[in-house]
This record gives structure tokens, C-alpha cells and sequence, in this order.
């Protein structure tokens, strides 16, 4: 069951293209951006991947190639998640995101799993929900 939002986080993104896997294009996304995540306020940093499948949707990994950084420490995380390129030619994902963490003001993210929505417009601007999956 999907609890209570805990974050949101926004800022812009920068892809560009990796060599295929066979007939599957594959993307790289890179994103920094600032917002909050459990009342914290973070700056972010990100980079994942995404394959293009035979009907057109994508699969993307943040294999813990994620990092939030807050006033009295970081935390690292790894993601996936399935999404499409939008009508407006954006992308837009869901998934399920991972953190782990020694900072005090981030603790409660340890040993949880929370799902997420990535948007992504077509000038690149990004906007990260996560919601606690209880």
C-alpha cells in the first residue's frame, strides 16, 4: 500500500545516447537538482540509464549511482522503474528507489521501500515524487 509522500525533488536533466544493446537503444540520464525528502532539504545528483524495448517503453536502473546530500550528511540510492516518452516529448516513469544512509536527518529513508514518479518534459526539466511503500 502507497503511504504518505516524503519528497519531492526538481531540477533539470541531460541525456544522451550510449551504444545499443543488439536492436535496443540506450539512453543516460544525467539530473541535479534540490527539493525536500522527509521535511530535509537535499541537493541531488543522479545518473541512470534506460533501455528501449521492442514495443517502445523504456526500463531504467539507478544502479546506486544516486546521491542526496543534506546538511549533516549524504545518502545513496538505486532505482528502476518503467516509463514511455510522452505525447510532448518528455518522458515519465515509475518505479521503486532504495536509500541508504548514516546521516541522522535522513535515517528514516534506511530499510524501506518507496516508489517513485519521474516526469520529465521536453526542455528537460524533472520533477521526483516518492512516496513511503508500506
Amino acid at each position: 500500500m502507497v503511504g504518505d509522500q516524503i519528497a519531492t525533488i526538481e531540477g533539470p536533466v541531460k541525456n544522451r545516447i550510449l551504444p545499443a544493446q543488439g536492436a535496443s537503444p540506450v539512453f543516460e540520464s544525467s539530473f541535479e537538482g534540490a527539493g525536500h525528502i522527509v521535511d530535509v532539504g537535499v541537493q541531488g545528483l543522479a545518473t541512470y540509464t534506460s533501455v528501449m524495448n521492442i514495443d517502445g517503453t523504456l526500463y531504467g536502473e539507478c544502479p546506486n549511482q544516486g546521491l542526496l546530500m543534506a546538511a549533516d550528511g549524504v545518502a545513496t540510492f538505486r532505482a528502476n522503474g518503467v516509463g514511455k516518452f510522452t505525447d510532448t516529448g518528455g518522458s515519465s516513469f515509475r518505479g521503486a528507489v532504495y536509500f541508504q544512509t548514516s546521516a541522522p536527518s535522513l535515517s528514516d529513508l534506511n530499510g524501506k521501500c518507496f516508489v517513485y514518479h519521474w516526469e520529465v518534459d521536453a526542455e528537460g526539466a524533472a520533477k521526483w515524487d516518492i512516496w513511503h511503500w508500506e
